[in-house]
C-alpha cells in the first residue's frame, strides 16, 4: 500500500463562497410562498360571518386556537 492512502488529503486554504442563487429561481417561489400565507391569514383572520367562503363554521373552528395565538377577536 502506498503512503498516500494514510494521509488524509491536505485542506484547501481558498475560502469558500456561496453561488448566488439568480432572482429568476427565487421569484416563483417568492411569490407562491406569498401567495399560500395571504391564503393561509384569510382562512385564520376573516373566514367567518359575511366574507364566509365555506357555509358553516368548519374552518372556524379549525383555526380557532390559531386565531386567538395571532391576536384575532372571534368571540
Amino acid at each position: 500500500m502506498s503512503e498516500a492512502a494514510f494521509h488524509p488529503a491536505q485542506p484547501s486554504h481558498a475560502p469558500a463562497t456561496p453561488a448566488p442563487i439568480p432572482l429568476r429561481e427565487i421569484l416563483p417561489w417568492a411569490v407562491f410562498g406569498g401567495l399560500m400565507l395571504l391564503l393561509a391569514l384569510y382562512f385564520v383572520g376573516a373566514e367567518q360571518g359575511a366574507t364566509s367562503i365555506f357555509p358553516g363554521m368548519y374552518v372556524h373552528e379549525f383555526v380557532h386556537d390559531g386565531r386567538h395565538l395571532l391576536g384575532f377577536p372571534c368571540h
